[in-house]
């Protein structure tokens, strides 16, 4: 039995250059040679001599079999002297070495074995797609990316030593789940060079740990905007834009149907929330004010009622397509529908999504369509609108139709990512066209891609590069990355009309061009307001009544200047000059001077302008403060000098019984001057100005998607209150004092102030009718007509009553007892028998001093007078 041997061996020198040696079974066996060192005698060297004389060498037979190749034997048999060997590749392999090999008489081949190479080196994609999950996106994204694999693959320009192939899990959209594929494609055979992720959350995950393995991220469905954070994912790339590019257009359709108020409601997950973030900042530099800001986990009920409560118009929503349809169940329930709100969700739902029953909701289909009729979506352009031809040399409708004989025909709007398969196509010849650029710089410093490994970080480098500079077209429209590896993309903006989507519009944030087709379609006669409608509507007061007020206070200027003009007429006449004409002249005037306040009181808004308006206040004020002054400082002047006169002692009696009329005047002037320089103090330090009070809103009558914000105008400062008690506690204590000496004097009786009783029951009531009138009108300041009625009339009955009680009682008598005769006719026939009552007054008066006299010096208690007797002695006189 023979053996073959493919070491080199060396018996006892007996044979030294033949590395193969055929020795007889039986004698190594018996003998055990393994080395030279171990010597065979004489006998031994024979029998060896002879086995290899009579020996035949066969070739080894592992040169007849070849991995991926095929190999030819002739003649066939046995691989002995003359055997000829011919080998050739299967398809896609390369032979390496020679095609021919021949076997020597020394059962040796005269070449190498061969070997067959795979035609292309492979480069490995980690890739994981979800198939089920929140988003079964990889239903329709991993056979786009299959088809972008296959036309790279077939193409002789891009990586033409090369071939990509895909390893992928279906990560269920479940950042769990994807952790544990993410370790076996990490430490499974053979190397990734780049990964592709699919949704936020797993992409998130996985761009967080790359890098520690100097892995490129490369994710076509991740819209999160916190992905766009390079601290934090240094080597992420995505071919769908970030969610935050809906914002920019958003802002713009604000701004184009004039809204200035909106509302927000969200899902409680990172990608709605930092979206939401970036709309508050983008909105804010625009000058729009985001009123309402709710969010929920897992149920939008209270959210909802919220917004409906708080008068929420114009509302974004940003949650997941189960979460829209519990959401929009609400919204029906609420009736937050319809003309007055427009709703703002995302684009890339279903298109039926709204119809898709679902047991988590109780509202029917019809229920459904009905709440979101006339919403406004914002997409990102996932399919190039423009029938171009891009690096794949496909248009996008030549591209859905691949994608959809490799679907099956199963229909698009049942299989989960549907409208990114664009992107995921896109995302491959990206990845592929980076990797190309990257080969000649590679080779310049002595690399290939093949010589990846988890600590390169020269090829990495090389790859983020390439990637950070891409630019081509592809069916998904231009591609090109911003800093932050985000893509770049149009939006379209779509509106439910009629139970399906039709496109208004699009917009490309980067020019900030918003191309408009003018199609879009209102419940009712336009887009709503972004809040009710609040109509400012001032209160004026009744022209019928400001009318019939003005006629009585002319009327009252009229009596007033006619009284005014008798008293001066007749002020040489001694009836009218015994009742102070000059005091009575102050009197009428400052009635006249309080009844024109009762115009500027009723001007207002309706008969001015607001700039003018503070003029208004100044005369309804100084008007009112003069004339109230005037007319009853002249009055509580009499009222004082008579009680002063007859209630102090007797000795001082005398000398005020000469009254010197210009003391009556300087007291007037001492209370007017206080009031002119109180109000002077008022208006420099604090004046008057228009100020304008807010009301509870109205409803209208009809129904108008609006309210009624009544407003009415004031004449107010800053420390009103603080003014108006000032000038309150010092006219009520005038008020209140000159009560007080009209009915100390209510029986005194003088004829040098005549008329003091009608000054009196003139005091009481002025007094009477302001102490009423002016809290009265503070409490009534906000209904004009009631507060304008009660103040004007008051002031209107004051004066009437003053200018009646002082001037009707002297125009009677003048005229029923004809006293027209002139002071000295009066004095020659009446002096006489005054200055004879008035001496025996005097005499009487001394003689009662000098009975007190002589009855204190006796000292009788009994004979002690009663504080009367003066009187009675008098009055027996």
């Amino acid at each position: 039995m023979l053996y073959e041997s493919n070491s080199t061996t060396t018996v006892c020198g007996v044979i030294k250059s033949d590395s193969r040696l055929l020795l007889c079974l039986t004698y190594l066996n018996v003998n055990k040679i393994t080395s030279c060192h171990e010597q065979l005698n004489c006998f031994e060297m024979n029998v060896l001599n002879v086995l290899l004389k009579f020996s035949v060498l066969v070739c080894s037979r592992s040169w007849m079999s070849l991995e991926n190749g095929r190999v030819a034997l002739q003649p066939p048999g046995q691989p002995v002297e003359g055997t000829v060997l011919h080998y050739s590749c299967h398809a896609g392999f390369l032979l390496e070495g020679f095609s021919i090999s021949h076997c020597t008489k020394l059962g040796k081949w005269d070449s190498p074995k061969p070997l067959c190479v795979c035609e292309y080196k492979k480069l490995y994609i980690g890739a994981l797609f979800p198939m089920s999950g929140g988003w079964p996106g990889g239903q329709a994204c991993l056979p786009a990316a299959q088809m972008a694999l296959d036309l790279v693959n077939n193409r002789t320009d891009i990586l033409p030593d090369y071939e990509l192939e895909l390893i992928h899990y279906d990560s269920m959209c479940d950042p769990g789940e994807a952790t544990k594929l993410l370790y076996d494609l990490l430490y499974t055979e053979p190397i990734k060079i780049v990964l592709m992720p699919g949704c936020s959350s797993v992409s998130t995950l996985v761009a967080e740990a790359a890098r520690m393995w100097n892995l490129i991220v490369f994710s076509y469905g991740s819209s999160s905007p916190a992905l766009s954070n390079r601290q934090r994912f240094p080597t992420f790339f995505r071919t769908h834009p970030s969610a935050t590019l809906h914002n920019p257009t958003r802002v713009r359709l604000f701004q184009k149907w004039g809204w200035t108020k909106i509302a927000t409601i969200q899902q409680t997950t990172e990608v709605f929330t930092s979206t939401l973030d970036d709309l508050e900042e983008r909105v804010k530099e625009a000058g729009i004010e985001i009123s309402v800001r709710q969010s929920f986990l897992t149920d939008p009920a209270v959210a909802v009622k919220n917004l409906k409560r708080q008068d929420a118009r114009i509302i974004v929503g940003l949650f997941y397509e189960t979460e829209a349809r519990k959401v929009f169940c609400e919204v029906f329930k609420e009736k937050l529908y319809g003309k007055k709100y427009v709703w703002f969700l995302i684009g890339w739902y279903a298109d039926n999504w709204f119809k898709i029953k679902d047991p988590a909701i109780n509202c029917t289909v019809e229920n459904m369509t009905e709440a979101v009729e006339g919403h406004v979506t914002t997409e990102i352009v996932m399919l190039n609108p423009e029938t171009v031809r891009g690096a794949s040399n496909l248009t996008s409708q030549e591209f859905l139709a691949q994608l959809m004989s490799r679907l099956g025909g199963k229909n698009p709007e049942e299989t989960g990512g549907f409208q990114e398969a664009p992107l995921a196509y896109d995302a491959v010849w990206a990845l592929a066209l980076a990797l190309n650029k990257t080969v000649a710089p590679l080779r310049a410093k002595g690399w290939t891609l093949e010589d990846f490994n988890y600590n390169n970080k020269e090829i990495t480098a090389e790859i983020y590069r390439a990637l950070n500079t891409s630019s081509f077209e592809g069916v998904s429209g231009h591609v090109v990355f911003d800093a932050q590896g985000s893509r770049m993309a149009w939006t379209l903006i779509e509106q439910l009309q009629g139970g399906s989507y039709k496109k208004i519009g699009y917009y490309d944030s980067t020019k900030g061009n918003l191309s408009w087709y003018g199609n879009d379609k209102w419940i009712g006669l336009g887009p709503p307001a972004d809040q009710t409608k609040v109509i400012e509507e001032f209160r004026y007061l009744s022209q019928k009544l400001f009318v019939s007020v003005s006629v009585f206070a002319g009327l009252g200027i009229l009596l007033g200047i006619v009284c005014l003009s008798f008293n001066i007429y007749n002020s040489s006449i001694r009836y009218i000059q015994n009742s102070q004409p000059y005091l009575n002249n102050m009197t009428a005037v400052g009635c006249v001077l309080a009844l024109a306040a009762v115009f500027p009181l009723g001007i207002d808004g309706l008969h001015v302008h607001r700039s003018q308006f503070p003029v208004v206040c100044q005369f309804r004020l100084w008007l009112l403060g003069l004339g109230f002054s005037l007319a009853y400082g002249s009055m509580f002047t009499k009222i004082w000098w008579v009680h002063t006169v007859f209630t102090k002692k007797d000795e001082k009696k005398e000398k005020r019984k000469h009254l010197e009329p210009w003391k009556l005047y300087a007291t007037v002037a001492v209370l007017l001057a206080i009031d002119v320089l109180s109000l002077l103090i008022w208006q420099i330090v604090d004046p008057l100005h228009i100020t304008v009070e807010k009301f509870t809103k109205e409803a209208p009558k009809e129904d108008l998607d609006v309210l009624i914000q009544p407003l009415l105008e004031h004449c107010s400062s800053e420390k009103m209150n603080t003014w108006l008690g000032v000038v309150y506690g010092y006219k009520g204590l005038l008020l209140l004092l000159g009560i007080f000496l009209a009915y100390e004097t209510k029986s005194i009786s003088t004829e040098k102030i005549n008329d003091h009783r009608a000054v009196g029951m003139a005091i009481y009531n002025v007094a009477v009718l302001c102490m009423i009138t002016a809290p009265v009108t503070m409490i009534l300041s906000s209904q004009q007509d009631a507060s304008f009625a009660f103040a004007s009339l008051a002031i209107i009955f004051s004066v009437y009553i003053t200018l009646v009680v002082l001037f009707v009682p002297k125009i009677r008598r003048l005229i029923t007892r004809g006293e027209w005769q002139s002071e000295q006719q009066d004095t020659l026939k009446t002096g006489s028998s005054n200055n004879n009552d008035e001496e025996k007054s005097r005499q009487l008066e001394r003689e009662n001093r000098e009975l007190q006299k002589i009855i204190q010096e006796a000292r009788a208690p009994s004979l002690s007078l009663h504080p009367s007797l003066p009187l009675l002695l008098m009055c027996s006189s």
